[in-house]
Protein backbone atom coordinates (compact mmCIF):
# COMPACT_ATOMS: atom_id res chain seq x y z
CA UNK A 1 0.00 0.00 0.00
CA UNK A 2 3.18 2.38 0.90
CA UNK A 3 3.85 1.82 -2.58
CA UNK A 4 0.84 2.75 -3.76
CA UNK A 5 0.70 5.77 -2.08
CA UNK A 6 4.40 6.81 -3.49
CA UNK A 7 2.83 6.27 -7.17
CA UNK A 8 -0.09 8.67 -6.27
CA UNK A 9 2.40 11.26 -4.34
CA UNK A 10 4.39 11.19 -8.13
CA UNK A 11 1.55 11.35 -9.65
CA UNK A 12 0.03 14.26 -7.80
CA UNK A 13 3.63 15.84 -7.76
CA UNK A 14 3.38 16.03 -11.86
CA UNK A 15 -0.22 17.56 -12.28
CA UNK A 16 0.27 20.54 -9.45
CA UNK A 17 3.69 21.20 -11.31
CA UNK A 18 2.59 21.58 -14.41
CA UNK A 19 5.31 19.24 -15.86
CA UNK A 20 5.21 18.08 -19.05
CA UNK A 21 5.77 14.66 -20.01
CA UNK A 22 9.22 14.65 -22.53
CA UNK A 23 9.52 13.65 -26.11
CA UNK A 24 10.16 9.82 -25.12
CA UNK A 25 10.89 8.42 -21.89
CA UNK A 26 10.92 5.02 -20.07
CA UNK A 27 12.92 2.38 -18.01
CA UNK A 28 15.22 3.18 -21.14
CA UNK A 29 15.53 6.88 -20.77
CA UNK A 30 19.04 8.21 -20.15
CA UNK A 31 18.21 9.73 -17.22
CA UNK A 32 17.79 6.73 -15.12
CA UNK A 33 21.07 6.03 -14.52
CA UNK A 34 22.11 9.56 -13.24
CA UNK A 35 19.05 9.51 -11.06
CA UNK A 36 20.22 6.12 -9.77
CA UNK A 37 23.57 6.87 -9.64
CA UNK A 38 22.63 10.25 -7.36
CA UNK A 39 20.43 7.99 -5.48
CA UNK A 40 22.91 5.89 -4.14
CA UNK A 41 25.18 8.27 -3.45
CA UNK A 42 23.06 10.44 -1.46
CA UNK A 43 22.57 10.53 2.38
CA UNK A 44 19.76 13.16 2.80
CA UNK A 45 16.22 11.28 2.80
CA UNK A 46 14.81 14.46 1.47
CA UNK A 47 17.11 14.46 -1.47
CA UNK A 48 16.50 10.64 -1.89
CA UNK A 49 12.86 10.88 -2.15
CA UNK A 50 13.13 13.70 -4.40
CA UNK A 51 14.90 11.62 -6.24
CA UNK A 52 12.84 8.41 -6.56
CA UNK A 53 10.00 10.64 -7.29
CA UNK A 54 11.46 11.82 -10.49
CA UNK A 55 12.47 7.76 -10.81
CA UNK A 56 8.60 7.33 -11.13
CA UNK A 57 8.08 10.12 -13.18
CA UNK A 58 10.27 8.70 -16.13
CA UNK A 59 9.13 5.13 -15.41
CA UNK A 60 5.27 6.46 -15.89
CA UNK A 61 6.33 8.62 -18.91
CA UNK A 62 5.89 7.37 -22.37
CA UNK A 63 6.78 8.29 -25.83
CA UNK A 64 3.27 8.24 -27.01
CA UNK A 65 1.09 10.55 -25.39
CA UNK A 66 -2.39 8.71 -25.65
CA UNK A 67 -0.31 6.23 -23.86
CA UNK A 68 1.14 8.13 -21.48
CA UNK A 69 -2.56 9.54 -20.33
CA UNK A 70 -3.73 5.79 -20.35
CA UNK A 71 -1.32 5.04 -17.64
CA UNK A 72 -2.44 7.93 -15.77
CA UNK A 73 -6.23 7.03 -15.86
CA UNK A 74 -4.88 3.52 -15.24
CA UNK A 75 -3.24 4.90 -11.69
CA UNK A 76 -6.29 7.17 -11.22
CA UNK A 77 -8.29 4.11 -11.33
CA UNK A 78 -6.53 1.74 -9.06
CA UNK A 79 -6.97 5.06 -6.46
CA UNK A 80 -10.62 4.91 -6.76
CA UNK A 81 -10.89 0.90 -6.45
CA UNK A 82 -11.77 0.40 -9.50
CA UNK A 83 -9.55 -2.64 -10.13
CA UNK A 84 -11.30 -4.06 -13.11
CA UNK A 85 -10.91 -0.66 -15.30
CA UNK A 86 -7.74 -0.07 -14.03
CA UNK A 87 -6.75 -4.16 -15.24
CA UNK A 88 -8.37 -3.06 -18.84
CA UNK A 89 -6.30 0.40 -19.23
CA UNK A 90 -2.88 -1.65 -18.36
CA UNK A 91 -3.75 -4.67 -20.45
CA UNK A 92 -4.36 -2.85 -23.21
CA UNK A 93 -1.01 -0.74 -22.50
CA UNK A 94 0.96 -3.80 -22.46
CA UNK A 95 -0.80 -5.73 -25.17
CA UNK A 96 0.21 -2.77 -27.73
CA UNK A 97 3.49 -2.12 -25.63
CA UNK A 98 4.90 -5.09 -24.33
CA UNK A 99 8.59 -3.35 -23.73
CA UNK A 100 6.94 -0.81 -21.70
CA UNK A 101 8.20 -2.04 -17.76
CA UNK A 102 6.03 0.20 -16.17
CA UNK A 103 3.04 -1.37 -17.91
CA UNK A 104 3.85 -4.48 -16.34
CA UNK A 105 4.42 -3.22 -12.94
CA UNK A 106 1.07 -1.43 -12.68
CA UNK A 107 -0.93 -4.17 -13.84
CA UNK A 108 1.00 -6.32 -11.34
CA UNK A 109 0.24 -4.25 -9.14
CA UNK A 110 -3.37 -4.53 -9.92
CA UNK A 111 -3.31 -8.49 -9.81
CA UNK A 112 -1.95 -7.82 -6.29
CA UNK A 113 -4.71 -5.82 -4.96
CA UNK A 114 -6.98 -7.87 -6.71
CA UNK A 115 -5.31 -11.04 -4.40
CA UNK A 116 -3.93 -12.68 -7.64
CA UNK A 117 -1.06 -13.27 -6.50
CA UNK A 118 0.00 -15.95 -9.72
CA UNK A 119 -0.64 -13.24 -12.16
CA UNK A 120 1.08 -10.22 -10.32
CA UNK A 121 4.06 -12.17 -9.67
CA UNK A 122 4.07 -13.32 -13.54
CA UNK A 123 4.26 -9.67 -14.25
CA UNK A 124 6.47 -8.85 -11.32
CA UNK A 125 9.03 -10.77 -13.83
CA UNK A 126 8.36 -8.72 -16.79
CA UNK A 127 8.96 -5.82 -15.09
CA UNK A 128 12.21 -6.76 -14.06
CA UNK A 129 13.69 -8.10 -16.76
CA UNK A 130 12.54 -5.17 -18.63
CA UNK A 131 13.87 -2.51 -15.79
CA UNK A 132 16.33 -4.96 -13.07
CA UNK A 133 16.44 -1.67 -11.04
CA UNK A 134 12.72 -1.67 -10.39
CA UNK A 135 12.78 -0.95 -6.28
CA UNK A 136 9.27 -1.03 -6.70
CA UNK A 137 8.63 -4.33 -8.30
CA UNK A 138 11.14 -6.08 -6.02
CA UNK A 139 9.21 -4.57 -3.20
CA UNK A 140 6.14 -6.10 -4.66
CA UNK A 141 7.65 -9.04 -5.05
CA UNK A 142 8.68 -9.29 -1.93
CA UNK A 143 4.86 -8.33 -0.36
CA UNK A 144 3.74 -11.55 -3.23
CA UNK A 145 6.25 -13.59 -1.35
CA UNK A 146 5.22 -12.45 2.13
CA UNK A 147 1.91 -13.13 1.49
CA UNK A 148 2.52 -16.33 0.50
CA UNK A 149 3.82 -16.97 3.35
CA UNK A 150 7.34 -17.98 1.90
CA UNK A 151 9.78 -14.99 4.24
CA UNK A 152 13.14 -16.41 3.22
CA UNK A 153 12.16 -15.37 -0.29
CA UNK A 154 10.24 -11.91 0.70
CA UNK A 155 13.68 -11.09 2.66
CA UNK A 156 15.98 -11.81 -0.42
CA UNK A 157 13.36 -9.76 -2.74
CA UNK A 158 13.54 -6.49 -0.06
CA UNK A 159 17.05 -6.79 0.16
CA UNK A 160 17.27 -6.87 -3.62
CA UNK A 161 14.68 -3.47 -3.49
CA UNK A 162 17.18 -1.75 -0.85
CA UNK A 163 20.77 -2.71 -2.98
CA UNK A 164 18.74 -0.04 -5.59
CA UNK A 165 17.01 2.28 -3.39
CA UNK A 166 18.81 1.73 -0.06
CA UNK A 167 16.51 4.94 1.39
CA UNK A 168 13.23 2.73 1.82
CA UNK A 169 13.20 2.34 5.84
CA UNK A 170 9.81 0.66 5.47
CA UNK A 171 11.42 -1.88 3.70
CA UNK A 172 14.14 -2.29 6.44
CA UNK A 173 11.63 -2.84 8.97
CA UNK A 174 10.01 -5.70 7.33
CA UNK A 175 13.01 -7.09 6.84
CA UNK A 176 14.01 -7.05 10.57
CA UNK A 177 10.25 -8.16 11.22
CA UNK A 178 10.36 -11.18 8.55
CA UNK A 179 13.91 -12.09 10.31
CA UNK A 180 12.37 -12.34 13.80
CA UNK A 181 9.78 -14.46 12.76
CA UNK A 182 11.87 -16.66 10.70
CA UNK A 183 13.84 -16.81 14.24
CA UNK A 184 10.83 -17.89 15.61
CA UNK A 185 9.71 -20.43 13.83
CA UNK A 186 13.08 -22.32 13.51
CA UNK A 187 12.79 -22.92 17.49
Amino acid sequence: MKYFCTIMTVIAVLLTAGVAAPAYADQNDNRLDTLFGRLQQTESLGEAAAIVQQIWVVWIEYEDEDTHEAMLRGVDAMAGADYDAALAIFDDVVRRYPAFAEAWNKRATVYYLMGRLEESMSDVAVTLDLEPRHFGALSGKGLIMMAKGDFARAIEAFEHALETNPHMPGIRMRIEQLREELDKNAI
